[in-house]
Order: structure tokens, then C-alpha cells, then sequence
């Protein structure tokens, strides 16, 4: 595809919107008052049985990075998902990228370090959880934090002084406003992503309310609780199954609530057939009724 002058380094301009959209930037032109919030029990029955047989055949593959290639193929099949608004105009991001946090090693004081994982259009269950254990080894085995990108930054400009510090990052956010953030502050930075995620499951914790910023271009921020058993009614029969609570804040300016649920619907859909996991990210998925 043809590069535009409307384009920026990282995602493309989307041209052809509603006028309602179009409307809804201008009258809420800060994403930070535009998000939505939906808080939803997901079935993970199938999903956890699926992870704990990879396991029984050695692979080293848990349930969050199940959970992110579920959530990879989500943006893949639903494109506008991987939109976000800046300067009032659409853009959509060239990649498909997932951010997190990671701390060094699980102690309070312990260093965290911002994770991005680009999910490639052939990536599957098996790739993308090589690429995220291999980068979160790579931080919490290293003998001495090799920060680099936005996390060597933030470490560098947030010891400074009040009055030097606060007029650099105003600059910050207007480049970002702009679309011309240097490099060095793009890379490793996870307001620089399609969605950001939170697994607060290894802490025994529900998920949580979490606003999303108007710095960088993530329209969404995803949390994940904590894995319960519950008993539901199923065909008149009552069953034991294992649900996760999911909690994410989206932009409502990148499309409308039908589009949100359907989405939530195909993530459920994936999620009760995890083999969809093994197939490329972009495979179209179609929910079988």
C-alpha cells in the first residue's frame, strides 16, 4: 500500500469515516474522557484444559500467553480494535502489537520494565510464547537491568528537576500530539501499542477499572483476574466451570458498542476453541452457531 502524506511512522490515516465519528472526535477530542468500560466473566474451561495439556507434552506455555494469542487474533479479525485517535483524525496501526509490564523479579521494590510483543501475521499459540518468555527471561535472568528505548528514558528524565523536567515532557506530548516522537521514546514504550494488558491473576486479584491516557496511541488497556470456578446451568444441567474475570477500557471513538460486544463475542468464541490458537493470527475466524 501507497504511503500518504497523511500517514505517520507507525500507523496509516483512515479516511474513510462517518460523520458521526467524525463528530463524536470533535466534540471529545481527548481519549482520556472517551473510554468505555466493560467488565465481563469469559468462559476459560476449554481454554485451561487446553494449556494444561501443552504442558503434559513439555511445552512451555501458559495460560497468559494463550490468553494474548487469543487476543492477537481478536485484532487481527477486528481491525478496528488496532485504531486510535490523535490530533482529531483516525489512524490505524501498521502492526499488531501487545504491551505489558514485567517486573524484574517478584519483590515490592523490584524494577519493572515496559514489554512489547509484535504479533506477526503467521504467528501462532506456539511463536508468540517463545517471543514472550524469551524477552521476559531475558530481564529477569540478566545479572544487571540493560534498559534501552523508553525505559532507559524514563529512568533519565524523571531524575531531573521539576524545572527542567516538566517543560521537556510538555514537548514530549506535543511531538506525540503530532505524530513526531523521537524514536528513542517510541521504542520499548508501551503507550505505543495496539492494547495493553495487566495480568493480575498471579496476584489473586479480580480485574480492575484502568483509565487509558491521551499520550501515545493505545486505545484500550485490558486487565485479567484471577481464574474461579463457578457453577452455571447448561441445557438444564448444572456444571462446574472455570471463568476468568476480563476488564478492558476502550475508546469509544474507534467504533460503537456492536462492535465492541461482537468482539468480546469472537475472543469467547476462541477461548471455547483454543485449537483456533494454532493457526496463523490474520486466519479469519468465523463463529460456528
Amino acid at each position: 500500500m501507497k504511503k500518504s502524506i497523511l500517514d505517520r511512522k507507525y500507523a496509516r490515516r483512515v479516511k474513510d469515516i462517518t460523520g458521526m465519528m467524525q463528530i463524536s472526535i470533535d466534540l471529545k477530542p481527548n481519549r482520556s474522557v472517551s473510554d468505555v468500560y466493560i467488565n465481563q466473566d469469559i468462559d476459560v474451561t476449554n481454554l485451561c484444559k487446553y494449556v494444561e495439556k501443552k504442558k503434559k507434552n513439555n511445552e512451555e506455555i501458559t495460560f497468559f500467553h494463550a490468553f494474548v494469542t487469543g487476543i492477537g487474533k481478536v485484532l487481527y479479525n477486528r481491525s478496528y480494535l488496532n485504531r486510535f485517535v490523535s490530533n482529531r483524525h483516525i489512524y490505524e496501526h501498521n502492526d499488531v502489537v501487545v504491551s505489558f509490564v514485567a517486573k524484574v523479579s517478584f519483590e515490592d521494590k523490584a524494577e519493572e520494565m515496559m514489554i512489547l510483543i509484535k504479533i506477526d501475521e503467521n504467528d501462532n499459540i506456539d511463536s508468540i510464547s517463545k517471543k514472550i518468555k524469551d524477552k521476559v527471561d531475558s530481564i529477569r535472568n540478566s545479572k544487571k537491568t540493560n534498559k534501552s528505548g523508553a525505559n532507559a528514558a524514563i529512568d533519565t528524565l524523571g531524575k531531573l528537576p521539576n524545572i527542567i523536567r516538566i517543560p521537556i515532557v510538555g514537548l514530549f506530548k506535543w511531538c506525540d500530539k503530532k505524530g513526531i516522537l523521537p524514536g528513542f521514546l517510541v521504542e520499548d514504550n508501551l503507550y505505543y501499542s495496539s492494547i495493553i494488558l495487566s495480568n493480575l491473576g498471579t496476584l489473586h486479584c479480580g480485574a480492575i477499572f484502568h483509565n487509558i491516557t491521551d499520550f501515545g496511541n493505545s486505545s484500550s488497556i485490558a486487565t485479567i483476574g484471577e481464574i474461579r470456578e463457578k457453577e452455571v446451568l447448561i441445557n438444564g444441567k448444572k456444571e462446574i466451570r472455570k471463568f476468568c474475570e476480563f476488564g478492558i477500557n476502550l475508546d469509544e471513538r474507534i467504533a460503537d458498542g456492536f462492535y465492541f460486544i461482537k468482539s468480546l463475542q469472537l475472543l469467547q468464541y476462541i477461548y471455547d476453541n483454543p485449537e483456533l490458537l494454532e493457526d496463523s493470527a490474520n486466519e479469519k475466524v468465523e463463529i460456528k452457531k
